[in-house]
């Protein structure tokens, strides 16, 4: 074994287990090899797309929340109006059950909200019952430079049938 070429030799053992990268890492410049910081730097260019895009979910999860209370109030509403003879007494009864009910809809003020209603007007046995919401005040909008926005003014019907058959 001692006249044997060299590239023929086993590689030393020590040699053969120590990954290649992990040799060159060993030839480079200490400030190259240091890794201290990486952590740090790598929150420092994902930290803030990360909170960007937690902040679009949050605003957007406040906003469908005030859509969903808009459109419930007029389903309720709407509900109310079976009760009524004529569209005056109908009207009346949605604008009475708007009032009553907003209070448990936390994201919504009511004094930006206003209340429809009326005949349909493709067809008179159907009663329609429109809630706008005007959400440019809310907190939602605050954040109008940063991520694109939703429409300010919520619109919502539900439509009944006269008569509630």
């Amino acid at each position: 074994m001692q006249n044997m070429p060299e590239h023929f030799k086993k590689p030393s053992a020590k040699l053969w287990r120590t990954p290649a990268w992990r040799r060159m890492q060993r030839k480079l410049p200490l400030w190259l090899r240091d890794r201290s910081g990486a952590a740090a730097i790598e929150f420092a260019i994902v930290g803030p797309l990360f909170f960007m895009v937690l902040l679009g979910v949050l605003i957007f999860a406040i906003y469908f929340g005030t859509v969903h209370s808009v459109q419930q109030m007029a389903a309720e509403a709407a509900r109310a109006t079976v009760q009524g003879l004529t569209e005056t007494e109908r009207t009346e009864l949605a604008q009475i059950q708007v009032k009553s009910i907003v209070g448990s809809y936390p994201l919504i003020d009511p004094n930006y909200l206003t209340v429809t209603a009326a005949t349909a007007p493709g067809d008179a046995n159907l009663f329609n019952v429109s809630i706008s919401y005007d959400a440019s005040r809310s907190i939602v909008f605050a954040f109008e430079g940063l991520i694109p926005m939703p429409p300010k003014t919520i619109v919502r019907s539900a439509v009944v049938r006269r008569g509630g058959y």
